[in-house]
C-alpha cells in the first residue's frame, strides 16, 4: 500500500494542486508543503465555499490532519499570522500546524527588495508578486538568511536583524531608498514572534517519527515544474524547487522515501508574468476558457495567460519529477468547444523537437506544432466514472495519456473535492 505521495505542478503553477491535495488528503495522515512562500496561492472548494490559502498546507481542512510547513519554505510571519487566523476565525482548528525551526523567514525589507530589484530591472524584469520571495531565498544561499529558530529567540534575532539590515540598508541607500531602522522591525516583529513560536519545532524528526509510525504523508508544492529555478522557463521561473526533486531538500527526507508522484496538469494551459508561453492563444476561445476557469490569480488576481495541452511541457516535468501519475484538472472548462488541440511538438529552425530548450531566445523560437481534436457541448459536471463522460472528452484523455506516457488517475470535473473521477486509486 503506498504511504506517501508528492503533488506537483506540471506546468507554470496555478493548475488546482490545492483541490488534488485537499481530496487526497481526505485519505492521508499528513500534509506536508515543502517549498515556495505566499507568493502562491490554493484555492479550495468545499460545499460550494471557497478558500484561499497562501502559506499553510492544504489538509488544514481535515481537523484529524498533521499539517507541515517544511524547511524548504520562505514564511511572512505577518501573512502567517492573518492567515492562521482567518481559518480559525472560519471554524477551522490550526491545533495540528508545525512549522519548521529551519525555514527562512521573509521580513518587510525583502519586499522592498523585491520591488527595488524589479524596478532596476526595467524591461528585463520577471514579473515578480512583490511578495519578498527571491530576496528572501537570496538571503539564504547569501547565509545571511534568518531562520525561524532565529526569529523566535528574542537575541539570536536581534543580533542578526542588526546586521542584515545594516547591510542590505547600503543598496537602498545607493538608490535613493528609504532606510529601514533595526528597532522598528524588531518591535514590530514581535507579536509575530510570539504567534509563531506555538507553532514551531524540528519538522525533520517529526517527518521521520510520523514515517516511522506508517503514516501516510502527502507532500504539497507550490507553483510548477516550468517555474523551478533549475528545469523551468529561467530566468522567469520562481526562486525554489515545485519539482518532486525539491522534497527531499525542503522536508528533509530521502528521495528514497517518494513512492508516487502525481503531476496536477490543466486540460489546457495558462502562465501568469512574463516569459515564452508556446502554446498561448488569445481571441474568443481564450477568452472563453479564461472566463469559465475564472482563471484570474487567487494571490494576485492578475488574468492569466491561456494556451492548449502542451504535450512538450508536461514530458519535460515528466522526466525531471519521475511522474508515476497525472491529474487533469479544470476539463469541464473545455465543454462547449467545437474543436480541441493539443500541441504535441515544437518547431525549433524548420525541425520538429520534442524537448523544451534550455536558452531562453531558442524557446522565443518555437512555434507550436497541433493535432485538433473533436470536442464536446456536453455538461460533465455530474459525471461521476470515466465511462460517463462524452466518447469525445474520453478520446481526448486517453490521447494525453497516448502523448505523455503516463497514467491518468485523477479527472477533476468541477471545482468542488466530490467532483472527481477516480480512474485509478493513488493511496
Amino acid at each position: 500500500m503506498t504511504k506517501n505521495i508528492v503533488i506537483v505542478g506540471t506546468q507554470w503553477g496555478d493548475e488546482g494542486k490545492g483541490k488534488i491535495t485537499d481530496y487526497l488528503g481526505n485519505e492521508a495522515d499528513v500534509v506536508c508543503r515543502f517549498q515556495g512562500g505566499n507568493n502562491a496561492g490554493h484555492t479550495i472548494v468545499i460545499d460550494g465555499n471557497k478558500f484561499a490559502l497562501h502559506l499553510i498546507p492544504s489538509g488544514i481542512f481535515h481537523e484529524d490532519k498533521i499539517n507541515i510547513m517544511g524547511n524548504g519554505m520562505v514564511i511572512n510571519p505577518i501573512a502567517f499570522k492573518n492567515e492562521v487566523l482567518e481559518l480559525e476565525n472560519k471554524g477551522f482548528s490550526t491545533k495540528n500546524l508545525f512549522v519548521s525551526s529551519r525555514a527562512h523567514v521573509t521580513l518587510p525589507y525583502h519586499i522592498e527588495l523585491d520591488k527595488l530589484q524589479e524596478e532596476i530591472k526595467g524591461d528585463q524584469n520577471v514579473g515578480t508578486t512583490f511578495k519578498g520571495i527571491g530576496p528572501t531565498y537570496t538571503d539564504k544561499y547569501s547565509r545571511i538568511g534568518i531562520r525561524v529558530c532565529d526569529f523566535i529567540n528574542d537575541d539570536i534575532f536581534k543580533q542578526k536583524l542588526t546586521f542584515v539590515i545594516n547591510w542590505h540598508n547600503h543598496i537602498f541607500k545607493a538608490y535613493g531608498k528609504k532606510l529601514f531602522d533595526v528597532e522598528e522591525v524588531f518591535i514590530e516583529m514581535k507579536e509575530y514572534q510570539i504567534f509563531m513560536k506555538n507553532y514551531v519545532c524540528d519538522t525533520t524528526k517529526l517527518i521521520d517519527d510520523l514515517k516511522n509510525d506508517n503514516k501516510k504523508i502527502l507532500f504539497e508544492g507550490a507553483q510548477g515544474a516550468l517555474l523551478d529555478i533549475e528545469q523551468g522557463t529561467y530566468p522567469f521561473v520562481t526562486s525554489s524547487t515545485p519539482t518532486a526533486a525539491g522534497v527531499a531538500t525542503g522536508s528533509g527526507v530521502g528521495p528514497n522515501y517518494i513512492e508516487k508522484v502525481l503531476g496536477i496538469v490543466k486540460s489546457y494551459s495558462t502562465r501568469v508574468g512574463s516569459g515564452k508561453f508556446v502554446s498561448e492563444i488569445d481571441g474568443d476561445i481564450a477568452n472563453y476558457i479564461r472566463e469559465r476557469g475564472h482563471e484570474y490569480g487567487t494571490t494576485t488576481g492578475r488574468a492569466r495567460r491561456i494556451g492548449w495541452f502542451d504535450t512538450v511541457v508536461i514530458n519535460h516535468t515528466r522526466r525531471v519529477s519521475g511522474l508515476t501519475d497525472l491529474s487533469i484538472m479544470l476539463l469541464d472548462v473545455l465543454s462547449g468547444l467545437d474543436e480541441i488541440k493539443i500541441c504535441t511538438h515544437y518547431l525549433f529552425k524548420g525541425e520538429e523537437i520534442n524537448y523544451f530548450p534550455a536558452l531562453i531566445d531558442d524557446l522565443n523560437e518555437c512555434l507550436p506544432v497541433y493535432e485538433t481534436l473533436a470536442g464536446w457541448q456536453e455538461d460533465i459536471t455530474a459525471c461521476s466514472s470515466f465511462d460517463e463522460l462524452p466518447l469525445n472528452a474520453q478520446k481526448y484523455l486517453n490521447r494525453i495519456e497516448e502523448l505523455t506516457g503516463v497514467s491518468i488517475s485523477l479527472i477533476s470535473v468541477g471545482p468542488d473535492r466530490k467532483q472527481t473521477i477516480v480512474k485509478n486509486k493513488m493511496w
